[in-house]
């Protein structure tokens, strides 16, 4: 099978057993046997971020990471309660769309992209405020790579009575996560990030006692609502609606190779290619968009350099039909592009990659090392 090397921030490049592992006999998705597994499936997730089974639980849903955000904002604010959504990126950004569509009571408190949330503003916020019952944040802005410091967020969040719900979807697997000391109460992931599995099945991670509490709360979604998610999985063991099943068991495949490849092992690993693109953007002259100290170690924002023949289609399709595949970026007012140590590959991979940017560069007359106007 053609192994492609994906650079963008997921899907990610996943192994050939997981792939295959979606080649199984067709099954009716209630029967028992799927929801045993899913039911593993379910503590195995709350596994990974080292939650205690008596706290947390895991309820999945059908859908991209999205969705994720969707059900936490929609289904976790009580009646004349209000969110605060701490917003310095693009997906933190679009928590607060989400809170626009539902007609939500929110504060969006925000920071520039390229720089840390200031925790002294955040408090000041939590003071003025008694009513906010949810903080909300972005664990890795994958539109820049910088990590937030969750771990103080979340301890104001509980200072000031609110519950903090933090979009792991692309740390979640990857970077290691320890719930409760993380000061989490609801994290959040899809199968085709951390885990390198495929589209289409996503899940909530959080605590028990609140999604519980959460049933009296405002119906605002029926699809997307958590606990009505949650209370179907206890009564039946099963999704309330048709789960994608293939995907399912390619997830299943996935959750077993994260744990034979080892939670410190599997971040060395990303670490290790995180290390190696940076060595190769160095070599060629490029330039980070975030302070080296400050990135998450999976994504990085690549500046586009001063020359007029960069052209990034150009050399996005040069590296495509070499089986690699780079990512524009995603902030409004600079010219980025993004290279990201997610799924299945390693800094030989990477290795392999600059080879061929490099020679994408001299190919369309770009100068090596490349400029940048100072």
């Amino acid at each position: 099978m053609k192994r492609n090397i994906l650079l963008n921030p997921g899907p990610a490049t996943t192994t050939d057993t997981v792939k295959m592992a979606q080649v199984v006999p067709d099954i009716c998705p209630r029967e028992k046997e799927f929801a045993s597994m899913m039911k593993q499936m379910r503590k195995d997730l709350v596994r990974i971020v080292h939650g205690n089974p008596e706290q947390y639980t895991a309820v999945l849903f059908c859908g991209s990471g999205t969705l994720n955000l969707d059900v936490c904002i929609n289904s976790l604010l009580p009646a004349d309660k209000k969110i605060l959504v701490v917003n310095n990126g693009a997906y933190s950004a679009r928590a607060v769309e989400i809170c626009e569509y539902y007609g939500l009571p929110h504060i969006n408190l925000k920071f520039p992209v390229d720089e840390l949330p200031k925790i002294p503003e955040i408090e000041k916020v939590l003071q003025e405020n008694p009513e906010i019952a949810m903080v909300y944040t972005t664990h890795n802005e994958t539109g820049t790579g910088i990590l937030n410091p969750v771990r103080e967020i979340g301890a104001l969040a509980h200072r000031y009575g609110a519950i903090f719900v933090v979009d792991t979807t692309s740390t979640f697997a990857m970077r290691p996560i320890d719930i409760e000391a993380d000061n989490i109460d609801f994290c959040m992931a899809s199968a085709q990030k951390g885990l390198m599995s495929m589209t289409g099945l996503s899940w909530v991670v959080g605590k028990t006692q609140v999604i519980q509490e959460s049933a009296t709360y405002p119906k605002r979604s029926y699809y997307c609502n958590l606990y009505l998610q949650y209370d179907f999985f206890e009564k039946t063991g099963e999704m309330h609606f048709t789960p994608p099943v293939q995907t399912v068991y390619a997830t299943r495949q996935a959750i077993e190779e994260y744990f034979a490849e080892g939670e410190m092992e599997k971040w060395a690993r990303h670490t290790a290619v995180f290390e190696a693109i940076h060595k190769g953007l160095s070599k060629l002259g490029f330039r980070d968009m975030i302070k080296r100290e400050w990135q998450a170690g999976l994504v990085v924002a690549v500046k586009y350099p001063a020359d007029v023949n960069w052209d990034f289609e150009k050399v996005h399709d040069y590296c495509y039909a070499r089986g690699f595949t780079i990512y524009p970026g995603k902030i409004a007012d600079q010219n980025t592009f993004r290279l990201c140590a997610l799924g299945a590959i390693t800094p030989k991979d990477i290795e392999d990659f600059f080879v061929v940017l490099e020679e994408a560069l001299i190919t369309f007359g770009v100068q090596i090392p490349v400029c940048y106007e100072e």
